[in-house]
């Protein structure tokens, strides 16, 4: 990783950590959840911080965002249309040709093992540049 890209993670993973102490409510402890989950399921990813004011998590192209909004936690995966979901995490954005979502409402729990499979397989498809896998 570039000394310029580092600076710029460390950065966002400042502003993504004073966002969720900003919700103080079951939004940022559900952001900071999805979070933890993404940092096991990649060590490499980076942090950024878009869009103003969108957490994104990043390795060799964009793997998610991070939303928060009055009743729900949206995590969008910016490939998840060709991403295989066996546990059926994506509930939301399911009629688009690119992007699926996932939204949290509160009380909500998401299977951890399910969604950092999601991540690992959207970080393989970056690494493979992006293309659909061959039936």
């Amino acid at each position: 990783m570039l000394d310029q890209e580092k600076k710029a993670g460390e950065a966002a993973s400042k502003l993504i950590s004073e966002k969720i102490a900003e919700l103080g409510d079951w939004r940022g402890a559900t952001l900071a959840r999805m979070r933890s989950l993404i940092l096991e399921a990649d060590p490499d990813v980076l942090e950024e911080w878009k869009w103003r004011g969108t957490p994104v998590w990043s390795h060799d192209g964009g793997i998610c965002t991070g939303e928060t909004y009055k009743a729900v936690v949206k995590l969008t995966f910016f490939k998840g249309a060709v991403l295989k979901d066996p546990a059926g995490l994506f509930n939301s954005s399911l009629e688009g040709n690119v992007r699926r979502a996932i939204d949290i409402h509160e009380g909500e729990e998401i299977d951890a093992a399910a969604f950092k499979a999601l991540i690992k397989a959207a970080v393989a498809l970056n690494i493979a540049g992006g293309k659909k896998p061959k039936r």
